[in-house]
This record gives structure tokens, C-alpha cells and sequence, in this order.
């Protein structure tokens, strides 16, 4: 993805964890302002990061001043671009908050989320073909 000085989030928004948080943060930005740009993974936004839709949607994806991270550190790149979450960026980047956040995003709470996403692929009907 070319480097951009805005800060720039890669979402599923089919996911309603994910959207709902996301849109959240969404609004807050565009009301005070900030340079942050949200990209759904299931648009075409996806092709500029280089991701593939599957790896996309196992976690969240935060690309700021050409630095890419995933997971609770792009959590923290996020909320450390808004005044409101600044303290929350740092109390969970504190040594020992950051490792046990880390280990509940990357072994419970992001397999769960992306697990409860390839279940609700496996519903949606088939694309129809006119």
C-alpha cells in the first residue's frame, strides 16, 4: 500500500463485532476531524493492502506513517490518533497489559470472531449468476 500520513484501518464489516466497534470509531473520527480512513476488507480497498480477503479477516489491520500492524499493537497505532482513546492506548501498552491483551485478542477473542465469520459465509446463500 502506498505511504500515507493518514492512518488507514483495514475491517470486516460484514462481521457485527467488527463493524459495530469500527463504525464507532468511524464516527468519532469524522467528527473531531482526524486523518483516518477505514477500508472494508470486502471492497476493493482490500487489493491496495496487499492482503488476501481470508488473512484480512483474522484480525484487525492498522497501516500509519507506512508502518503496518495487526492485532492489539493496531489497536493501540488507533487509539494513540484519538485524543478520547489515548489513555486507553496507553494503559493497555503498558508492560504486562499489552501481553495479556495480545494473548486474549490473538488466541480467544480473534480465532472466536473469525470462526463465527467463516460460519456465517458457510450460511450466505451462493451468489446467484444472471
Amino acid at each position: 500500500m502506498e505511504h500515507d500520513a493518514r492512518t488507514s484501518v483495514l475491517y470486516n464489516a460484514t462481521c457485527p463485532v467488527c463493524d459495530f466497534e469500527i463504525r464507532h470509531y468511524a464516527r468519532y473520527a469524522d467528527r473531531n476531524g482526524l486523518p483516518i480512513r477505514f477500508d472494508d476488507l470486502n471492497s476493493d480497498a482490500r487489493q491496495a493492502w496487499g492482503l488476501d480477503a481470508d488473512t484480512a479477516a483474522r484480525r484487525l489491520y492498522v497501516l500509519h506513517d507506512g508502518q503496518l500492524s495487526s492485532g492489539i499493537p493496531a489497536f493501540l497505532v488507533l487509539w494513540a490518533q484519538m485524543p478520547r482513546y489515548r489513555r486507553l492506548a496507553r494503559i493497555v501498552g503498558l508492560p504486562g497489559v499489552r501481553q495479556a491483551a495480545s494473548a486474549a485478542y490473538d488466541h480467544v477473542l480473534a480465532p472466536l470472531i473469525y470462526r463465527w465469520h467463516l460460519h456465517r459465509q458457510r450460511r450466505r446463500p451462493p451468489a446467484r449468476r444472471d
